[in-house]
């Protein structure tokens, strides 16, 4: 296997500077711009395995660069870097696509760790995924398009991500069954994952904007509280 490029987006020199020397230490390939203009044309021009995003960027913002990348790739890895640590920061983010947050000021090992789970959990390509629904699938009242990463309800097609994709996929071969926020983490993040329940919270969330003809009161994934969700059909 290649070592995996990672590009970081950081606007601060000092930062990006130690970030490109902790990476570099862990045997990653690195390539580093100084605002989201810049990074957008290195990720076209390198293909990186990993997106390290500063939110706070000049020219472009790492929400815009996030967007601007899921437009048509649902498999480059996403992790946003956001000084906030609000919750909002984190919803936004993984509404436009990213597969995690790491909220400043962190830790050196908190990093390493994010990424090496980040990378080792990756959602296979699309040529491996042919190898598991690559049918559609009805999931409720939509129809999934698991090569296209599509969802279309009524009319409506959108963009899902690779997460959100194997979390449905998780969903339909255990149908009726209650499933635990573990046991969903474990599917579809890894069961190496450095972060909490709330992050599927979140893509839930996001999933019943897609799926759901009235997001408030959802029919088709159901919240099984003190436990997880359960997908009814």
């Amino acid at each position: 296997m290649n070592t995996p490029l990672i590009l970081i987006a950081e606007d601060d020199a000092n930062l990006r500077r130690g970030l490109i020397d902790l990476l570099e230490a862990e045997n990653y390939r690195v390539c580093a711009a100084a605002d989201g203009r810049q990074a957008l044309e290195l990720y076209h021009q390198e293909k990186p395995d990993l997106l390290l995003l500063d939110v706070m960027m000049p020219e472009m913002s790492g929400y815009d660069l996030c967007r601007e990348v899921r437009r048509n790739d649902q498999e480059t890895l996403i992790v946003m870097l956001t000084a906030k640590g609000e919750e909002i920061d984190k919803v936004v983010g993984l509404e436009l696509g990213a597969d995690d947050y790491v909220t400043k000021p962190f830790g050196l090992h908190e990093l390493r760790a994010r990424i090496a789970a980040v990378l080792r959990r990756r959602v296979p390509n699309r040529a491996q995924a042919d190898k598991g629904l690559a049918q559609k699938f009805s999931f409720g009242h939509a129809m999934v398009d698991p090569k296209a990463f599509t969802i279309e309800l009524d009319g409506a097609c959108h963009k899902l991500s690779a997460r959100e994709l194997k979390l449905l996929e998780c969903f339909v071969a255990s149908k009726g069954e209650v499933l635990s926020r573990n046991d969903l983490l474990n599917a579809a993040w890894g069961v190496d994952y450095f972060g909490t329940t709330r992050t599927l919270d979140q893509h839930i969330v996001q999933l019943r904007k897609k799926i759901e003809r009235d997001p408030t009161h959802p029919k088709t994934i159901e919240t099984v509280h003190g436990i997880g969700y359960r997908y009814k059909g």
